[in-house]
């Protein structure tokens, strides 16, 4: 879990508009450190049950309050500033985001069977997360099980429905750089998702000849 910043952490104090510090402690050590709900209802002398009201309490309001702020919906003018820095930071064009999924280990759920079982012999469920040039979330989706690939967990994500609809502003195409040829705008994914007029992905497999090989190495 990635740590809070002080002047983040101030913000969500603000917000809970909290009377009693030593609560305060209990929310912020679990957002800013990742520690276990075990490790601080042991620190403070509380219930288990008790640590994890708390937490969920707050987490819920950070997300009413912080999320149109800290994950807005793209609009045309956002999307053509992050395609602008993915062509100056990896010289990459027309980019709008790339995604990827990433597997959170988890103990497997009382009578789950195998939907939470995936390829790599682990229990999880799936992040899968589009991040723009500077490595910032721009969309998340949560929760999935483990056993699903990403292209189907894109595809049936709000995410993947949105691009499908065209409802996110995408620009229209684009010139590419030193060129007149019109390009569509794009997100980037590995060989797990399918090819899309907005989804670039690399050849799969392997004898593949030099020029998709290169076609990869970009």
């Amino acid at each position: 879990m990635a740590q809070l910043t002080d002047d983040e952490l101030a913000m969500i104090a603000i917000i809970l508009d909290e009377e009693e510090a030593n609560e305060t402690k209990k929310k912020r050590k679990y957002l800013a450190t990742g520690d276990s709900l075990k490790t601080i209802s042991f620190s403070y002398r509380l219930g288990h049950s008790t640590v994890y009201k708390i937490v969920t309490e707050t987490c819920k309001i950070i997300t009413e309050n912080l999320m149109n702020e800290m994950l807005p919906k793209p609009t045309v003018e956002m999307w053509k500033h992050i395609a602008n820095d993915f062509y100056t930071i990896w010289n990459f064009p027309n980019c709008l985001g790339a995604i990827d999924g990433k597997h959170i280990t988890i103990q497997a759920p009382p009578n789950s069977g195998s939907l939470y079982f995936n390829y790599k012999k682990t229990f999880s469920i799936v992040l899968l997360a589009l991040v723009d040039a500077h490595y910032n979330f721009i969309a998340v989706d949560v929760g999935a099980y483990g056993k699903n690939s990403d292209g189907g967990i894109f595809a049936n994500s709000n995410l993947g429905r949105a691009l499908q609809r065209d409802s996110l502003s995408i620009p229209g195409n684009a010139a590419l750089p030193g060129t007149h040829t019109l390009a569509p705008h794009v997100i980037i994914g590995d060989e797990a998702f399918p090819l899309k007029t907005y989804l670039m992905r690399p050849y799969p497999g392997q004898g593949l000849d030099v020029s998709k090989r290169i076609f990869n190495y970009r």
